[in-house]
């Protein structure tokens, strides 16, 4: 840990994310509020001059934004913005909000890359990202011969990360994927049981460092009703029940495979810990259903909560549980619940590991 002795608040980067979207702005809401400085010090890493302009579209003109270029310069106070400035949008005042663009990708590219360095020397202990735009990033990257899926294949690319894998949570509503961004049918065939394993493996450590003593890990099938004994497919049998059964002789409480339509209202109402899922809609669509309200009478969101969780690294990384919101960018509308959850998460782990 990088807290020093007389101050015990775990130091955490909070990446800007796509300029062009609604980042700036959350971040913004979600520090004006005093009482996460009693939780943290919290620094955002990107650009100072977006996070200014973000301030006035939320109607907080009393907050300072405070750039600097090394951790150890942040004040860490209530009213205060500090932002690890990297001067990533060279003219604010044309850069365009809600659209697509290879500066907007590369600035939220090269938050992110900053932001696992800070953690991987130690000068941060926890590291929150806000969105980025897959197409926006991958414009600005391709032409130097780098891609990436999203913000999990760059945090495992910059920490030497081999097995990993991605969490939601909505509070104590928590899933983890055995696939994410594939196709369906590739997603079909990843269900092996080595990586079914690893997954079930890498869901039970997290909820121990979450302080759960003893967690019950659901795994869901694969096919409806979890195959049915082999009547709708063989991947429960053939790869799903040999990971639960080498799991459960490592002294894992798994159980399963349950059936994807009923498991996550059991997950919901209390019976495990969490659900390991077997490709990312079968995880997002239970997850985001919970966390994103909708007002139909005031036509507005209510909530727009969850935390995505990348679990298997050797630093800790939480994010928002949505998109950009270009289409908002720069209302001063945005929800900021998902980081502020996102924050208390990357405390929690810290504080499990720490």
């Amino acid at each position: 840990m990088t807290t020093a002795a007389n101050d015990p608040r775990p130091i955490v980067a909070i990446t800007m994310g796509d300029p062009a979207g609604n980042g700036p702005e959350i971040t913004v809401k979600a520090l004006a509020d005093a009482s996460l400085y009693e939780r943290c010090r919290p620094i955002v890493v990107g650009d100072a001059k977006m996070i200014e302009q973000a301030k006035g579209f939320v109607g907080h003109p009393e907050i300072a934004i405070h750039a600097v270029e090394n951790v150890g310069d942040a004040v860490f106070e209530p009213g205060t913005v500090d932002v690890f400035h990297m001067d990533l949008v060279k003219d604010v005042a044309a850069f365009k909000l809600g659209e697509v663009s290879v500066e907007g990708g590369m600035a939220a590219f090269q938050s992110v890359k900053r932001t696992i360095e800070l953690a991987m020397a130690g000068e941060v202990d926890a590291t929150v990202t806000n969105a980025l735009n897959k197409e926006a990033m991958n414009l600005a990257l391709e032409p130097q011969g780098m891609h990436f899926d999203g913000h999990t294949e760059i945090y495992a690319t910059y920490t030497h990360t081999k097995s990993y894998a991605m969490m939601l949570a909505w509070h104590d509503f928590r899933v983890i994927h055995v696939s994410t961004h594939c196709s369906l049918r590739e997603a079909c065939d990843r269900v092996k049981t080595p990586r079914v394993l690893e997954v079930i493996k890498l869901g039970w450590q997290t909820c121990r460092d979450l302080g759960i003593e003893s967690p019950k890990i659901a795994v869901a099938g694969l096919n409806p009703h979890a195959g049915e004994h082999g009547l709708f497919g063989d991947e429960e049998i053939n790869e799903i029940i040999p990971a639960i059964e080498l799991a459960r002789a490592e002294g894992i409480d798994a159980v399963g495979p349950c059936p994807p339509d009923s498991v996550f209202s059991e997950m919901n109402g209390g019976w495990y810990d969490m659900v390991v899922c077997m490709y990312h809609d079968q995880g997002h669509i239970p997850t985001k259903t919970l966390g994103f309200v909708y007002d139909r009478e005031v036509k507005n969101w209510e909530a727009v909560e969850g935390v995505n969780i990348t679990l298997g690294l050797p630093i800790i990384r939480t994010s928002v549980d949505h998109g950009t919101a270009f289409a908002l960018a720069g209302t001063g509308t945005s929800n900021e619940l998902s980081l502020v959850n996102a924050i208390d998460y990357a405390l929690r782990m810290a504080k499990g590991r720490g």
